[in-house]
C-alpha cells in the first residue's frame, strides 16, 4: 500500500497520520503491536481503505485473543538476540560497564576516538547503549553534548551525510558517531570520496571546532584505514580496544538481563555458557540470541539447560532459527530467502564476508507479496533489520552461523563479486538519466553476459539490471551493424574507384587527388572555424562566470556544441560546477514553505524541526539584498505548513501544525508582532491565500472546509462549502482569480469547485480528475484554470464555459504545484517525480509544438539525414 502511494518518506507519513514516525516504521516492520489509531494513521498517510483495514484490525485482534497463552507470553524479552542495543536499551546492557566508562572519558579527553575490535564484539551496542546515556546524563562537569548523531557510512558518504559532519547551533559540542566504519571500504567505491569524508571527519582534532567524533571499526580493517596518512596519525593516541569479556562480565551479561525481566538462569545453565563462550571469537552475538532463543522456551520463571539444549546451544540456535524459518516457507519464497540473503553480502577479498545494507527497491524480483512475506518472516525472527526503505543483517555473525548461507555464498562468491559491480553501474546509469556513454562494453559485457543473461541466474537480477544489460547489449549490435555498413561502403568504393582508375588511367588519378586534396582543405578549414569559434564562446564564458553565471552557462554549453575542444569541456565542467548563489542556514529538520515579498526585497521561510534534542517551529524573515537573517516571527506553531505575504507586503499569514490544529497566525512584517491568530478549522490549516486586494485571507484544512477572513479585524466573513459531502474530504489548496471575483478549492475528492466570494455560493464543479486535486492556479487573464492531482496529470479548464480545455500528460507521479508564467503563455508544473515541466498552453494542437521545433531542422537537412533524424526522435520518444 505504501508502494502504490508512491513510497513517502515515515516523516511525511508522520504528518499526515498524526502519529509518530516510529510508531508508524516500527509497527510496519514487526517491531511493535500496532494499535488500531496507527494502523488507521498508517493507511490514511498511504490513501488506502481505513473501513478495510479496521475490519482486518479487529479480526487479527479476535483471533489473537482466541489463543491461549501463559500470563507473561507478551512480556518483552530481556535479550536482544542478534540485533544491536539501542540508547532505549540501557537498562538491560551489562558487562560492559568498565568499558563505556574509559570510553566516555576518552572522548571526553579528545576530540577524534577510535574503537576497534572484532565482528562480534559488541561495539555498535556499546556506543548506542554504552556512551550515548552516559552523555545524556553528564552532570554539570560535562558539560552535556548539544546534539549527538549516530551514522553508518553506507555506499555514499559525503553524499548522504554532507550535512551531519557540520556541528550544531549552540553553545556545547556535538557528538558524531560513526558506526561500521570498515563500509568506506566494503560499500564505498569512490577512494576521492572516501578520502574525502575521513578528511571532514579528521578536521574536528583542529582548534577551535564544535565537533566530537567516534569511530567504530572492525579490526581486521586496521590495515586499510593506515592507508589513509592523516587516519593512522589520528589513531596513534586515540584507539579504544573492545576485547572478550571477563568472566565476572559474562555473568553479569547472562544473568542481569533475566532478572530484570523477573526470571532466573539456572547456575548450571550459566557454567555452560561462561565454559562455550570463553574461547570463541566473537561469541557474544551467538550468546545473546541463544539466550533469546532459551527465554523464549523456559519453563515457568526459569531459564534451563534443557531449553537452551533445546534452542541448539551456542553454535546452533542462529542455523536452528534460520533454517526453521527456511524450511516453513513454500519452494518460491524460499528461494526468494537466497535471494535477498545474497543481496545483503559484500564478498571479501583477503578480508571476512561483511553485510552490504540495500534498499527495498533492490529486492524487485517480479513477487512483490512474496518478497514482502519474506522479509517479515526473517524479520520477525530476527535474521534482518527493516529501517524505513533500507534491509540489513541483523549481525554479521549469521554469515558465519548458518551454514547454509556459507554454502550459498561459497557457490556464488565469483558471481557476486561482478552482481555488486553490475548493480552500481546500473544505478549510475539511471542516475545519469540512462546516459548510452554509461553502458557496458567490451569484457566486461561479455563477462555479464555470460554470467547472468545465457545462465539460470538471470532471475536473480533487478528489472533495473536487466534493462541495463539489454541496454548494452542493444548498443553493442548498433554500433557492430554501423561497423559492418561502414565496411561494405568502403569495400563498394574501392571498386569503383579501381575500376575508374583503369578507364581514367593518369588523368583521373591527378583529378582524383586534387579533389581529394581540395575536400581535406575545406574540412581542415571549417573544422578550425569551428574549434576557433568554440574556443572564442568558451573564453567569454569563463570571463563571465564570476560575474553572470547564467550567460556564462549558455555560453559554454554552444561552445561545446560547436565544437568539443578542450577549452569548450572546461568551460562546461566550470559552469555545472557553480555554487549556490546564496544558502540561507537556519537550525531545523526541514524548510516547508517559502513566499517572496511582493517588492522581492524579503523572503519569508516557514520551519518544521520536531527532533529529540530541540523543538524549532518559526517563521524567519530574511533580507534577499545581504542574506542576513531579518527577524524570526515565533508563535504557537507545532510544525510550520504554509506562508504567504499580502499583496501590500505589510502582512504575513502562516499555518500551523498538530499542537495548534484549524489555526492561522497574521503578522506585522514591519514590526515583527503577531497581529492576531486566526481560529476556526477542526483540522490542520494547509493553505493560505490572500484576495489580490489584500483585504480577504482564504484558508483550507484537512478539515475540508474553505473559509474567508477579514484581514484587517481577524473575523470571519464567509464559510464557503455548506454541505456535508464535502466537508468529509481533505481540501489542499485555494487561490483567488485575477479580479478577486472567484475562489478556486481543490480537495481528496478529484473535484475543483469555482466559489462566488461575493456571495459565498458555489459557482461551478469541475469533473475531470480520478484522484486528489493537489494545486490549481488562475492564467494572469483569468480565463483559464489549471489543476494538478495526485493521477499523475494537469487539467486546463475553460472558466467562461466550464469545460475542459485540454489533459497536459507528463507526469508520472502526483502533481503537487501548478503555476502560469507572467504572460500567461507557458504553464509550469512540478511533483513527486523529481520533474518540473514547461508546456505552451496557447497551442491546441499537441504536436505543433513538436513541428514548430523541428520545422527550421529540417529545413537544413538532406532527404536522408531528415529520415535519420526522424528517426532518433521517434526512438527517444
Amino acid at each position: 500500500m505504501r508502494a502504490e502511494a508512491g513510497s513517502p518518506t515515515y516523516r511525511v507519513m508522520a504528518e499526515r497520520a498524526n502519529q509518530g514516525a516510529s510508531t508508524l516504521s516500527q509497527a510496519a516492520a514487526g517491531e511493535r503491536m500496532p494499535t488500531l489509531p496507527a494502523v488507521l494513521g498508517y493507511v490514511r498517510a498511504c490513501g488506502g481503505d481505513e473501513a478495510e483495514w479496521e475490519g482486518r484490525w479487529r479480526e487479527a485482534a479476535a483471533e489473537a485473543a482466541a489463543q491461549p497463552r501463559t500470563e507473561d507470553e507478551e512480556a518483552a524479552p530481556p535479550y536482544r538476540g542478534l540485533a544491536r542495543f539501542e540508547p532505549g536499551d540501557a537498562d538491560l546492557f551489562f558487562g560492559r560497564s568498565e568499558l563505556a566508562d574509559r570510553l566516555l572519558d576518552l572522548t571526553r579527553s579528545l576530540r577524534f576516538t577510535a574503537v576497534f575490535g572484532p565482528s562480534g564484539s559488541g561495539k555498535s551496542s556499546l556506543l548506542r547503549a554504552g556512551l550515548i546515556p552516559r552523555l545524556r546524563n553528564l552532570g554539570p562537569a560535562g558539560p552535556r553534548p548539544v546534539a549527538v548523531r549516530v551514522l553508518t557510512p553506507g555506499e555514499h558518504p559525503l553524499g548522504t551525510h554532507a550535512e551531519r559532519l557540520r556541528p550544531a547551533d549552540g553553545d556545547g559540542d556535538t557528538w558524531l558517531i560513526v558506526d561500521q566504519f570498515e563500509e568506506l571500504y566494503t560499500l564505498c567505491a569512490d577512494a576521492a570520496e572516501r578520502n574525502e569524508f575521513i578528511d571532514q571527519l579528521l578536521s574536528a582534532t583542529g582548534p577551535g571546532t564544535r565537533l566530537r567524533v567516534v569511530i567504530a571499526v572492525r579490526a581486521d580493517f586496521l590495515g586499510r584505514c593506515a592507508e589513509h596518512p592523516g587516519l593512522t596519525a589520528a589513531l596513534q593516541d586515540t584507539t579504544l580496544l573492545a576485547g572478550p569479556m571477563g568472566q565476572d562480565e559474562l555473568r553479569e551479561a547472562i544473568v542481569k538481563p533475566a532478572q530484570t525481566a523477573g526470571t532466573i538462569v539456572e547456575r548450571i545453565l550459566t557454567q555452560r555458557i561462561l565454559d562455550e563462550v570463553e574461547d570463541e571469537p566473537g561469541a557474544l552475538p551467538l550468546m545473546s540470541h541463544a539466550l533469546l532463543e532459551t527465554w523464549r522456551r523456559r519453563k515457568g520463571r526459569a531459564l534451563t539447560l534443557e531449553a537452551y539444549q533445546a534452542a541448539g546451544g551456542l553454535n546452533g540456535a542462529i542455523a536452528r532459527t534460520a533454517e526453521d524459518v527456511h524450511s516453513q516457507l513454500p519452494q518460491s519464497q524460499a528461494d526468494l530467502v537466497r535471494r535477498i540473503m545474497l543481496r545483503l553480502i559484500t564478498p571479501g577479498e583477503g578480508t571476512p564476508d561483511t553485510r552490504r545494507p540495500a534498499p527495498r527497491a533492490e529486492l524487485d524480483f517480479g513477487d512483490p507479496d512474496g518478497t514482502a512475506k519474506v522479509l517479515e518472516r526473517l524479520a520477525r525472527a530476527r535474521l534482518l533489520t527493516l529501517e524505513q526503505d533500507t534491509v540489513d543483517l541483523a549481525h554479521e555473525a549469521l554469515i558465519a552461523a548458518w551454514p547454509r548461507l556459507q554454502a550459498w555464498i561459497n557457490e556464488a562468491r565469483d558471481r557476486l563479486r561482478l552482481h555488486r559491480q553490475l548493480t552500481e553501474a546500473a544505478r549510475t546509469w539511471d542516475a545519469l538519466d540512462r546516459d548510452p556513454g554509461a553502458l557496458y562494453r567490451g569484457t566486461r559485457l561479455t563477462a555479464a553476459e555470460e554470467t547472468f543473461l545465457h545462465t539460470d541466474v538471470e532471475s536473480d537480477l533487478t528489472a533495473l539490471e536487466r534493462e541495463f544489460l539489454v541496454f548494452s547489449t542493444t548498443a553493442r549490435r548498433r554500433e557492430e551493424e554501423a561497423a559492418d555498413r561502414t565496411t561494405r561502403r568502403l569495400r563498394q568504393f574501392t571498386v569503383t574507384l579501381s575500376v575508374l582508375l583503369v578507364l581514367a588511367l593518369t588523368a583521373g588519378l591527378i583529378a582524383w587527388q586534387q579533389y581529394r586534396v581540395s575536400e581535406q582543405q575545406r574540412h581542415q578549414a571549417l573544422t578550425a572555424q569551428r574549434m576557433a569559434v568554440s574556443r572564442q564562446l568558451a573564453a567569454e564564458s569563463d570571463g563571465l562566470i564570476g560575474t553572470n553565471p547564467d550567460l556564462a552557462s549558455l555560453l559554454a554549453v554552444q561552445a561545446y556544441r560547436t565544437s568539443p575542444t578542450k577549452e569548450a569541456i572546461a568551460s562546461l565542467y566550470a559552469a555545472a560546477a557553480l555554487p549556490l548563489q546564496h544558502r540561507l542556514t537556519v537550525n531545523t529538520d526541514g524548510v516547508t514553505s517559502v513566499a517572496f515579498s511582493p517588492d522581492g526585497h524579503t523572503l519569508a521561510t516557514g520551519e518544521s524541526d520536531t527532533t529529540a534534542w530541540t523543538l524549532d517551529n518559526k517563521v524567519r524573515l530574511w533580507d534577499t539584498a545581504t542574506d542576513k537573517l531579518r527577524s524570526t516571527l515565533n508563535g504557537p506553531i507545532d510544525g510550520v505548513a504554509s506562508v504567504a505575504f499580502s499583496p501590500d507586503g505589510h502582512t504575513l499569514a502562516a499555518t500551523g501544525g498538530a499542537d495548534d490544529v484549524g489555526a492561522v497566525w497574521l503578522w506585522d512584517t514591519a514590526t515583527g508582532k503577531l497581529r492576531t491568530t486566526i481560529n476556526g478549522h477542526t483540522d490542520t490549516v494547509v493553505s493560505v491565500a490572500f484576495s489580490p486586494d489584500g483585504h480577504t485571507l482564504a484558508s483550507s484544512g484537512d478539515d475540508g472546509s474553505v473559509l474567508l477572513w477579514d484581514v484587517a479585524t481577524g473575523k470571519l466573513r464567509t464559510t464557503l462549502n455548506r454541505h456535508s459531502d464535502i466537508l468529509t474530504w481533505y481540501t489542499k489548496s485555494v487561490a483567488f482569480s485575477p479580479d478577486g471575483r472567484l475562489l478556486a478549492s481543490g480537495g481528496d475528492d478529484t473535484k475543483v469547485r469555482l466559489w462566488d466570494v461575493a456571495t459565498g455560493k458555489l459557482s461551478a464543479t469541475l469533473n475531470g480528475h480520478t484522484d486528489a486535486v493537489e494545486s490549481v492556479a488562475f492564467s494572469p487573464d483569468g480565463h483559464t484554470l489549471a489543476s494538478g492531482g495526485a493521477d499523475h496529470t494537469v487539467r486546463l479548464w475553460n472558466l467562461a464555459t466550464g469545460g475542459l480545455l485540454t489533459t497536459l500528460n507528463g507526469p508520472t507521479d502526483t502533481v503537487n504545484t501548478v503555476a502560469f508564467s507572467p504572460d500567461g503563455r507557458a504553464l509550469a508544473g512540478g511533483g513527486a517525480d523529481e520533474r518540473v515541466r514547461l508546456w505552451d498552453v496557447t497551442l491546441s494542437d499537441p504536436l505543433a509544438a513538436m513541428r514548430k521545433i523541428n520545422q527550421a531542422v529540417h529545413r537544413s537537412l538532406t532527404q536522408s539525414e531528415r529520415s535519420a533524424y526522424l528517426a532518433d526522435q521517434l526512438e527517444t520518444a
